[in-house]
């Protein structure tokens, strides 16, 4: 039977459906209920997300390094953990209900349920309200588990749980909350693991250890941070031990990453370590290994803690692999013990293979560390000879090392090396020669230098303010206030507390006190703080003028920032608010896998910094800006957190076609757009496909057209052939300039995505497996 009026679907009494097979199966069970677990998606063990060509660039000059396990160290497979106790779960079969009326009715949901989206699913079940009951809802979910319609059960569930008979099925929750953590739909199944804990229960051991697993195997931003919070749970609130696959899954993921994103784990780690010894599990000789490995990365040595797990490594009977050898020799270097480093040196030399070029890097910092920069340039020099050429690192430690020792004829000499071997990037490099010219009052040099920084590559906001404030102690201030105004227009660099504070002391050493009052208003619109050394001057200078006292300046959003804010929105920026939705906080959050989100981010966070929470901000004259930040909680984003997050879901507002200027979409292309080898543009939408058609009719509108994708969970806009080349026109002057190069600018390297691909509405979940719904948000 076909019905194809919604009314039709609201109203199952019909002749026709009279003479609908019942859906029967064997007489009473208990779950688990016969479901081909074979066919379930294997649990991943934590897969780490794909470099884009940019992430591999970036990867091989970043001084971190990943730890490398030993293939031996198994992850957890599904198909491999032992079988984990849950709670049975009785439902009655429809041949044992004694009414025909319901057998028939549920018969007919059964079969029309999983074929509907949402709200015509809550539609349906809304028409049943005068007959069904919590019985008859409970052998609707359970069916659509059966048939692996994992979705359709969750929202039968939650229908369930607001009628006013609701009676809490803690077997039926942990069945479903199983099932869809088995399917990595890991927000579903936090969201009734909930709903248990809120029910004063205890979730299963089941339930804790797939729902770890499921935020394991995502690639969501903050997953692995609730991966760990769900463990300590599991082991505190339930009292349960996981097992030793669980164990090393977690692990795995805490030292997956390179180590200076990696060491804020070491206390999770040390637990985890912890748990295994007082489990009495097999510790394979990669937990002694990572857990030496993130002691290393430290700005703070345990020494004491490192000879314990070298100690407990060997008692285990395990040899200290290049890997361990290589992490003692990085702890050496952070507190300058050179006997311990050339001990492990000589380690090193007698494993098999060349020696990693980490290992002389780290040895190099060990020497400098105690005052001898001509012996780090003599093992730079082996490293040389041993390897045939050094790598970026290493031009990188050895110019730093010569700088800060002040060594110049040496500096200079390298960096002409480091220039000649091509190898890139330059910045770190000319930061360090810059700060050696300004503490030796080289001024001369230190503007030469920056003159080839802006041949050779666009300089960062520190190397202009190493050059701003050189300026401004010279007394050039005409030329710093023309280097500062260039800063101030340039999106890519911009300004902060360190170059504010530079031009405003040259203002008030030069008596100049009406620009001095400008830069004021614009530090206290950025909520920039004023260096206490100026703040005398500065009061001076306001009182000449009759404006000792001030209002404080009140928050309102510019246009360019409004724009900028709806361009974000569209791509997936979170607004979290209040439980009375009176104030909202806008959460920013970029990957740090991306090059294109670091620059990204810095511009962003100084287009906000007046709107951050002071927990947020960065260091005085710090350019180290974190993946993450927040407004403050204000009633001011109220607007946009109810056109674009109503009921905390991401939606497309319907006069989004009021909004959608070219800087809209210029920062929705920068935080979730992705540029094909062939010149299409893709972009990622945070919503419903509904609202996507509302911006494909916009758009088209404005005579742009685009295709909509789904591909797997995720929605794309696809602007193929001169439909691409019309919108980069229209983007282009809002583009970051160090963003123009790169063809991901937000999004992921999905060269899948193509313009064929684009020929069918969406893809299956299997094809789209590699696809997630994850944003940075």
């Amino acid at each position: 039977m076909i019905l194809s009026r919604p009314q039709d679907l609201l109203s199952p009494f019909t002749s026709s459906l009279r003479s609908l097979p019942l859906l029967t199966t064997s007489p009473r069970h208990s779950l688990p209920f016969p479901l081909n677990h074979n066919r379930l998606p294997p649990l991943a063990s934590s897969p780490l997300p794909l470099s884009t060509l940019v992430e591999q660039v970036a990867d091989a000059t970043d001084s971190d390094e990943s730890f490398d396990f030993d293939a031996s160290f198994e992850s957890p497979d599904l198909k491999k953990m032992q079988v984990i106790s849950s709670p049975s779960l009785e439902v009655r079969e429809l041949e044992e209900l004694p009414e025909q009326w319901r057998r028939t009715k549920l018969a007919w949901l059964c079969k029309e349920l999983p074929a509907h989206k949402a709200s015509m699913l809550v539609r349906i079940l809304n028409a049943q309200r005068k007959w069904i009951r919590q019985e008859d809802l409970t052998y609707l979910a359970v069916h659509c588990m059966r048939i692996r319609e994992n979705e359709t059960a969750f929202r039968v569930y939650k229908w369930m749980m607001q009628q006013h008979w609701f009676r809490f099925d803690f077997a039926l929750a942990t069945k479903l909350a199983d099932f869809l953590g088995r399917e990595r739909k890991y927000l579903k199944c936090r969201e009734i693991f909930d709903d248990i804990i809120n029910q004063g229960r205890v979730p299963s051991e089941s339930t804790f250890h797939v729902l770890i697993i499921a935020y394991l195997s995502s690639q969501g931003h903050g997953c692995l941070d609730e991966a760990c919070s769900i463990y300590n749970r599991m082991i505190q609130l339930g009292g349960y031990k996981p097992q030793l696959s669980l164990h090393n899954s977690l692990f795995r993921a805490l030292v997956s990453n390179t180590g200076g994103s990696s060491k804020k784990y070491l206390k999770q780690a040390e637990f985890i370590y912890h748990n295994l010894v007082t489990s009495e599990l097999q510790i394979h000789k990669d937990i002694y290994g990572g857990l030496i490995w993130l002691h290393s990365y430290q700005d703070n040595i345990d020494k004491e803690r490192i000879e314990s797990l070298r100690s407990e490594l060997q008692v285990a009977g395990f040899q200290e692999s290049r890997e361990v050898l290589v992490s003692i020799l990085r702890a050496c270097s952070k507190d300058g013990d050179v006997q311990e480093a050339e001990r492990v040196w000589l380690k090193l030399i007698r494993c098999e293979g060349s020696l990693p070029s980490q290992a002389f890097v780290c040895k190099m910092g060990v020497y400098a560390k105690v005052g001898q920069p001509l012996k780090s340039l003599e093992i730079f020099r082996g490293m040389q000879e041993h390897l045939g050429s050094a790598n970026v690192v290493a031009y990188h430690k050895i110019i730093e090392v010569l700088s800060k020792a002040q060594q110049i004829e040496l500096a200079e000499s390298l960096m002409g090396e480091f220039l000649e071997s091509g190898l890139k990037p330059l910045g770190p490099s000319y930061i360090d020669l810059m700060d050696m010219y300004f503490s030796l009052d080289l001024h001369d040099k230190l503007e030469s230098t920056f003159s080839q920084c802006l041949d050779k590559f666009r300089p960062n906001r520190t190397i202009y303010n190493i050059y701003l404030e050189s300026l401004v102690k010279t007394g050039n201030i005409g030329k710093a206030e023309e280097v500062f105004n260039q800063m101030l227009s340039n999106d890519s660099i911009g300004v902060n507390t360190r170059s504010s504070n530079s031009i405003l002391s040259g203002y008030l050493s030069n008596g100049e006190y009406a620009k001095a009052e400008k830069i004021h208003v614009l530090m206290r619109q950025k909520k920039y703080d004023v260096e206490p050394q100026l703040v005398e001057k500065l009061d001076y200078a306001l009182s000449l003028s009759r404006k000792v006292v001030k209002k404080p300046v009140s928050l309102k959003l510019s246009m360019v920032q409004r724009e900028i804010l709806v361009g974000l929105l569209l791509a997936g920026l979170r607004i979290e608010s209040d439980e009375e939705r009176k104030n909202h906080a806008v959460h920013f959050v970029f990957s740090e896998k991306l090059d294109t989100h670091t620059i990204l981010k810095r511009h962003i966070y100084d287009q906000y910094h007046e709107w951050l929470a002071s927990s947020f901000k960065a260091i005085d004259g710090s350019d180290d800006i974190p993946c993450q930040f927040f407004t403050v909680s204000h009633s001011y984003f109220g607007f946009y957190a109810d056109q674009f997050w109503p009921k905390g879901q991401a939606v497309i507002p319907k006069l989004i076609h009021r909004w959608l200027s070219p800087r809209v979409l210029a920062y929705w292309y920068m935080f979730g757009g992705y540029r094909t080898s062939s010149g299409d543009i893709l972009l990622k939408v945070k919503g419903s496909e509904e609202g996507a058609e509302r911006i494909v009719k916009a758009l088209k509108a404005k005579s742009l057209d685009c295709k909509v994708k789904m591909k797997g969970r995720v929605l794309w806009l696809g602007f193929l052939g001169s439909n691409s080349t019309w919108l980069w026109e229209t983007i282009e002057p809002y583009v970051l300039d160090d963003l123009r190069d790169f063809p991901d600018a937000g999004g992921k390297s999905l060269e899948r995505v193509s313009e064929t691909s684009f020929a069918s509405r969406s893809d299956s979940d299997d094809a789209a497996s590699d696809f997630s719904d994850h944003d940075y948000s």
